[in-house]
């Protein structure tokens, strides 16, 4: 959810954000004011949890371009077990812990926030996530190298959902193994939630 954008570039003027069901249900995103971060909009951000509906419960998810964080607080607001940001710009970075910080004194949720690199965090060892959320720079040409590092690092559990956000005009390449399960357009955007079938689980 952050990055440059050639193709499409949304919100420069608008901040905040809101999570939309849960325990953090209403409560107000602020995140820093650089037209580098381009979040999901609320009615985009909507759809996708439908479509995850309870397999967000309990998961451990990656949200590899963290941005303003909206992703990630909404898995945790709904009941995710783990949620690692990464997140390459170091404000925005920090911006997603302090909020964590401030939100998170009573239930006391499992979360990481990685300043980093989405190609440098991802060559480490992997740990398997059950679903992933990868909305890169629009233009960047990231989108092949991400998700055949993910596939192939050991960063996706048997199962994992993947969503992917990207230009309405391109078809994500993804490895052969991720289904597509729901695709959606808004405006300019595709978003499209994918299923990893490895042949020995069950969805």
């Amino acid at each position: 959810m952050s990055g440059p954008s050639q193709t499409h570039r949304r919100g420069g003027a608008e901040r905040v954000l809101r999570i939309i069901s849960g325990a953090w249900r209403g409560r107000r995103l602020r995140f820093p004011p650089s037209p580098a971060i381009r979040p999901t909009p609320d009615r985009v951000r909507e759809t996708l949890f439908d479509w995850l509906a309870s397999a967000v419960v309990d998961a451990r998810c990656l949200d590899l371009f963290a941005g303003s964080g909206a992703l990630g607080l909404e898995a945790l607001s709904r009941g995710a077990r783990h949620v690692t940001f990464v997140e390459h710009e170091r404000t925005a970075a920090r911006a997603i812990e302090a909020c964590l910080a401030q939100w998170d004194r009573e239930r006391r949720c499992n979360w990481r926030v990685v300043a980093a690199d989405a190609h440098a965090f991802l060559a480490s060892a992997g740990h398997p996530f059950d679903i992933v959320f990868l909305d890169p720079p629009f233009g960047s040409g990231m989108l092949a190298a991400v998700t055949a590092r993910l596939e192939e690092g050991g960063w996706l559990a048997p199962g994992a959902r993947i969503y992917v956000e990207c230009p309405a005009a391109d078809i994500p390449p993804v490895p052969k193994v991720w289904a597509r399960a729901r695709s959606k357009r808004s405006g300019q955007v595709g978003y499209h939630l994918y299923l990893r079938h490895t042949g020995n689980a069950a969805e």
